[in-house]
């Protein structure tokens, strides 16, 4: 799944194209081994952090939290990443489920 519920945050996977053109949400997507991310795209490019930047502002954005509340557990420096998003976990999953 995509998104992981935990106590006080969610965990949520994320494949990201940077130098994409545009800042958009792409939708759910399933990689060979079934497992499930979001596909994002940033203008931004990747370098010195501007794509990762990117990418807290998009999600942060969409689901209406602030930029403070997203962060990185994993894959700064890859194309799948899992993000944290502090907050009330059933909120945010529904949030989550409208983009």
């Amino acid at each position: 799944m995509a998104i992981s519920v935990h106590a006080d945050h969610i965990r949520l996977t994320v494949r990201l194209t940077p130098n994409g053109g545009r800042d958009a949400i792409e939708g759910i997507e399933v990689d060979a081994g079934g497992a499930r991310y979001l596909k994002a795209r940033v203008s931004a490019v990747p370098e010195d952090g501007k794509a990762n930047k990117a990418l807290v502002e998009l999600i942060a954005k969409r689901l209406h939290v602030a930029k403070s509340s997203v962060s990185f557990v994993s894959g700064e420096i890859a194309r799948k990443k899992i993000l944290r998003i502090d907050g009330d976990p059933k909120d945010l999953k529904n949030k989550f489920e409208t983009i």
